[in-house]
């Protein structure tokens, strides 16, 4: 069996999410935003990154108070003294008192374990927090990468209609074509620009969501992006389900079960009076000095009124803190299972495009217009050839995205923080 260290290192190799083939590598500019940085800027700015940390931190400094004794009582006093203030009198005195309030034993380490327990957890949803910010980025990042390069495909599309529309007025002006072609080529050409503008639109959407996880203002630039093509291979379920349990999700409810439990065993000694110790001194001017001890135990009169439902209240909040913790892991079973359906699903499918369907495709389109230009085949089957070529190479990049979102859901599900600590 693998250590936890050792998985994953396993899933790091298998899923290199932040390594972009080296023909994307090389087309890379100097303005290109790389996934890694758009990383570690989350990690350093993001508002609920920094949020999370801070909560964290609160209840870390709740956790080094956790069973610490209460502060002791000084008391002073004039005891006994007449309204004349004679100090002859034998019970006269001027009296210090310290007192100490002692729970019962197990009570101090049962409060804090319950407070390491809430702290730990905390630290864990600090860690799920950033995970789930990472994962947003990567998405995020993705998507925008998707929609430049979606962009990029219609606007070599709506160049070659262009061409196409030329043609078919060449065409017509010959009596070889109708001028039914010239208009459809119009509409065509008509309709992409405002797939274009709409695309464009949904990029600004995606870049103010982007920039707020980043930290940034909505409107900052967001520059050029990468988009890997899908990784050939991606870790066997069996793999991934073995690291579910290292969710810091799953790992901050089995923190939180922990602190339910120390919570039970302290309320199961409630009922056992905690003791107050008292040492005194008296000073009597004209007589002897007197010191004194004392030690007080609180009678439980109200046991079943104060204590019991105490008992039962942690009792059944045990239970509940356990059903979350379940219920959270079969969750995350679940979402892996799904995840990696989508990421083999998008990496074959995007596969099957670039290696199949493409090159036929495109292969329709050139001998389809050679065909047209003599005049054996319509100018529709053209038309529909052609921007079935833009929709399958859209779709193609459409899955690339899908794929690397795919990817960045499963690191986060198993803890994995690229450019961060897991």
């Amino acid at each position: 069996m693998l250590d936890h260290r050792s998985r994953l290192a396993l899933v790091a190799l298998c899923i290199p999410t932040l390594q972009g083939a080296p023909e994307a590598r090389a087309q890379t500019t100097s303005d290109t935003i790389r996934i890694e940085q758009a990383i570690a800027e989350a990690l350093h700015e993001s508002p609920q990154v920094r949020a999370a940390r801070l909560r964290a931190e609160v209840l870390r400094e709740r956790d080094t108070r956790a069973g610490a004794l209460p502060d002791p009582v000084l008391s002073l006093g004039l005891m006994n003294r007449p309204f004349d203030f004679d100090a002859d009198q034998a019970v006269t005195m001027n009296q210090i008192q310290l007192s100490q309030r002692l729970p019962w034993a197990g009570k101090r380490s049962s409060s804090q374990a319950r407070e390491e327990g809430l702290a730990r957890a905390a630290d864990l949803d600090a860690v799920e927090v950033t995970a789930s910010v990472v994962e947003r980025v990567r998405t995020l990042y993705y998507h925008i990468a998707y929609i430049d390069r979606a962009v990029g495909v219609m606007q070599e599309t709506q160049s070659l209609l262009a061409d196409l529309q030329e043609t078919a007025s060449t065409l017509y002006s010959v009596g070889s074509a109708v001028q039914q072609d010239v208009l459809r080529a119009q509409v065509a050409r008509a309709r992409m620009e405002a797939d274009i503008r709409v695309m464009r639109e949904q990029r600004v959407a995606a870049a103010a969501r982007l920039n707020a996880l980043l930290g940034r203002a909505p409107d900052a630039a967001i520059g050029s992006l990468e988009l890997p093509d899908p990784v050939s291979e991606v870790p066997e379920l069996d793999a991934l389900m073995g690291l579910a349990e290292h969710r810091p999700a799953v790992r901050a409810a089995r923190a939180r079960v922990e602190a339910a439990t120390a919570q039970r065993d302290f309320a199961d000694k409630a009922h056992l009076p905690d003791f107050a110790v008292t040492v005194g001194y008296s000073q009597r001017p004209e007589f002897d000095d007197l010191f004194s001890v004392m030690v007080g135990i609180p009678i439980p009169v109200q046991r079943g009124s104060s204590q019991e439902p105490l008992r039962r209240e942690s009792e059944a909040e045990e239970v509940a803190a356990e059903a979350s913790e379940l219920e959270l892991y079969n969750e995350t079973y679940a979402s892996l299972a799904e995840r990696r359906s989508e990421a083999v699903r998008a990496a074959d499918v995007s596969e099957l495009l670039r290696t199949d369907v493409l090159p036929q495709a495109r292969a329709a389109v050139e001998s389809g217009l050679s065909a047209y230009r003599v005049g054996r085949l319509d100018f529709m089957a053209v038309l529909e050839s052609r921007m079935l070529v833009n929709q399958y190479e859209i779709e193609r990049l459409r899955l690339a995205a899908e794929h690397q979102g795919a990817l960045a859901a499963i690191d986060a599900l198993i803890g994995v923080i690229p450019g961060g600590a897991q």
